[in-house]
């Protein structure tokens, strides 16, 4: 069974040749592009204003790299300045990305990687000790309506704790541009389904998926692996035959899918 991986690129290819080293049949299939945010200036401009904030919270890496891909060549994090991820994987974009800035891993706060989950009610007990009373919170993210939920809660529980919160989006999100190989490796997949499992780590891409990439597939055949409830919700609406669901963690997909073997 090859497992088509769909997260953006970068990250796409790395799982993949990290899953490839496990033993897993990987390909990269993204559902979603990532570009830079229509107007670099509000993100150039919170980056002078980090002194005054205590809490920049990452929704994903791609939040991370355009946010430090547009710092001004002259700003520095500020020492006393945190920054907080849903899961690990952000969390390591804001150590490798973040170093030649000033960002230290003691000042990134993120869920225990043994966490069931990774989102932003996970990461909330991880916060919550702080004292958030008149203090300025970002969140960092993209045009886009990925965990808009999670968002929106864990923006209630700063509020209620006294915090001013505020968000900034630094990158957009809209559906993949597939090369030939691509478009070939999804019709196969298409025509195969028992042969293939989606990787699927968002629900926007499952839209994506379903409305712009192969509008008209059935997918009451088709297995999906999901690393979200709120994922396999979204699954089950658009019609997966088959719907598996694991951490979102690569050995966690390793070992799932060695159980399904």
């Amino acid at each position: 069974m090859r497992l088509l991986v769909t997260r953006p690129q970068p990250q796409a290819s790395d799982w993949v040749d990290q899953l490839r080293q496990h033993g897993i049949d990987a390909a990269a299939l993204p559902l979603i592009a990532i570009e830079g945010p229509a107007d670099p200036l509000p993100v150039q401009a919170l980056w002078h204003e980090l002194n005054d904030t205590k809490l920049l919270m990452f929704v994903s890496p791609s939040a991370v790299d355009w946010f430090f891909r547009l710092r001004p060549v002259e700003l520095r994090w500020p020492a006393h300045t945190w920054a907080a991820a849903p899961g690990p994987g952000t969390a390591r974009a804001l150590c490798e990305i973040g170093a030649s800035s000033g960002l230290t891993s003691e000042h990134i706060m993120s869920p225990p990687e043994d966490a069931d989950q990774f989102d932003s009610e996970t990461l909330w007990p991880v916060l919550q000790p702080l004292d958030w009373q008149g203090q300025t919170v970002v969140i960092i993210s993209g045009g886009d309506r990925q965990d808009a939920r999670g968002r929106a809660w864990l923006s209630e529980q700063l509020r209620a704790h006294g915090a001013t919160v505020k968000t900034l989006l630094t990158y957009q999100r809209g559906p993949a541009h597939w090369t030939p190989e691509q478009t070939a490796l999804a019709q196969t997949a298409s025509q195969s389904p028992e042969q293939h499992l989606w990787l699927l780590s968002s629900s926007e891409a499952i839209d994506h998926l379903t409305t712009h990439l192969r509008p008209r597939q059935r997918w009451d055949t088709a297995m999906a692996l999901v690393t979200h409830p709120r994922i396999a919700e979204r699954a089950r609406e658009a019609g997966f035959g088959r719907i598996i669901s694991c951490r979102p963690t690569l050995a966690a997909v390793v070992s799932t899918l060695r159980s399904i073997e």
